[in-house]
């Protein structure tokens, strides 16, 4: 559970940084990327569970970014006003997978 707090405090940062920089994905008021956030927690959380952890970005694998930028790209048919393109899912999913290295997202 704590984990995804983490990610999602971690993902609604992050969306409304890429989207005030990126082009390719949509500029996010605070409540639209706090529901992406959620949106996407929820469904990296269910993919996890699913698939088991190697699939995460946690996984640090090229099938763990494609699966985050897979999901970052779906959110946008879920949440309002958000467009993204896949360069941008692609650039949004590198940056939280960055992040992730140094945040830490699972107790040790």
């Amino acid at each position: 559970m704590l984990r995804m707090i983490i990610r999602f405090i971690v993902s609604a940062l992050v969306l409304m940084f890429v989207g005030f920089l990126i082009p390719g994905f949509g500029p996010l008021t605070f409540v639209n990327a706090l529901i992406a956030a959620v949106v996407i927690s929820v469904l990296g959380y269910a993919i996890e569970a699913l698939f088991g952890k190697n699939v995460s970005p946690q996984g640090r694998g090229v099938i763990g970014f494609l699966t985050s930028a897979v999901v970052i790209y779906l959110t946008q048919f879920v949440v309002r006003d958000l467009d993204v393109t896949i360069l941008g899912a692609l650039v949004a999913a590198l940056i939280i997978g960055i992040i992730d290295i140094f945040v830490p997202t699972e107790l040790r």
